[in-house]
């Protein structure tokens, strides 16, 4: 067998809670030494237990972000970054040339495609143009708006969610239901709750400068999924999905790898349609009868990305691989693997 060269691979926002299991994910691959290089915007040592090397960093989004990862990525001869926040992409697709010159890759969709992906309203309103299954949703830029589109979608009868356009992890994301006793809220659950009641949500709206643009969305009660995938230009070489059996701040504990040809469908005509590339994940939520729709996509890797290596399926190395220029193995996913995540001292 052949013996494969080192690589050298920097991954982003490495202080993350699921750091452990993506690190595992590259360096016991099983073919190769992967060298990790770590950069995060905290100065955390810890990061040395699970890289090579670790360098604090700006915010994604700060204006000397690329620059600063463009002289590490020099220094250190990082064959290939694997961005983990989606707050970063843009910025890394529009400079991917700069990264390419020092000899770097950067996995990454084009910025076009990012555009879209990135932006739940711009996403939904692609799909239903596309004449993609959507849920029911609608943009909303004021207060009167939010008023108006909630009671269109069943409120207060129904609960209906509300979502900043562009997020992850949760962040602008919650749930108007006027039923939940808010008592036994505050007895029985931890304050990480994203049930909220109308008035809450307008009074927390009236405190912002400017108005985000936020989408109100049909509540879906049904089964929650993720499906990971690794696309090449929008043509899917692997796909995974797997079924929430607990969730803890917008992040899947608990998970069982399943089979649902129909979402596994949907979420590739989605990375067809826009030729996304890399890495990819979408969660999927059911109607009461089992209909599934796209919540959303996060053109990256995702927080529970490693369950499906655990099942056979080692995602984020085969992205390394295919970067490379590597022959792809076929893979076996075990269905029916069960996964619990605990929390690690360090």
């Amino acid at each position: 067998m052949e013996q494969l060269r080192d690589v050298t691979v920097m991954i982003t926002a490495a202080g993350n809670v699921f750091m452990p299991g993506t690190t595992a994910c590259l360096t016991k691959n099983g073919e190769r030494k992967v060298r990790l290089i770590g950069v995060d915007m905290n100065d955390d040592p810890t990061l040395l237990q699970m890289c090579d090397a670790y360098y604090p960093v700006p915010r994604g989004d700060d204006p000397d972000y690329i620059d600063t990862l463009l002289r590490i990525c020099e220094k250190e001869h990082v064959d290939i970054v694997l961005p983990i926040m989606s707050v970063e992409l843009n910025a890394l697709a529009r400079n991917r040339a700069r990264f390419e010159a020092i000899g770097t890759i950067v996995s990454v969709s084009d910025e076009s495609s990012l555009a879209i992906a990135n932006d739940k309203i711009k996403l939904f309103d692609y799909m239903k143009g596309h004449g993609l299954p959507c849920a029911d949703y609608m943009a909303v830029h004021s207060l009167s708006e939010l008023e108006s589109a909630v009671r269109k979608l069943g409120y207060p009868e129904k609960r209906v969610c509300i979502k900043a356009a562009e997020g992850s992890g949760s962040r602008g994301f919650r749930v108007i239901d006027e039923t939940r006793p808010r008592f036994e809220m505050y007895m029985h659950e931890k304050p990480n709750s994203c049930f909220i009641r109308f008035s809450e949500m307008k009074d927390i709206l009236k405190e912002a400068d400017v108005f985000p643009e936020l989408m109100v969305m049909e509540y879906l009660p049904g089964e929650e999924y993720t499906v990971d995938l690794l696309a090449d230009r929008g043509k899917t070489l692997y796909c995974c999905c797997r079924r929430s059996l607990g969730m803890d701040h917008g992040i899947m504990l608990n998970s069982e790898v399943v089979q649902r040809e129909g979402i596994e469908r949907l979420c590739q005509s989605v990375t067809e349609h826009l030729k996304l590339d890399g890495n990819i994940g979408f969660d999927v939520l059911e109607r009461a009868d089992g209909t599934p729709f796209i919540a959303e996509c996060n053109p990256r890797i995702t927080a529970g990305i490693p369950v499906f290596k655990m099942a056979g399926v080692n995602l984020p190395y085969l992205n390394v691989k295919r970067l490379l220029g590597e022959p792809l193995p076929e893979c076996r996913l075990q269905i029916g693997t069960v996964v619990r995540r605990r929390w690690l001292e360090m």
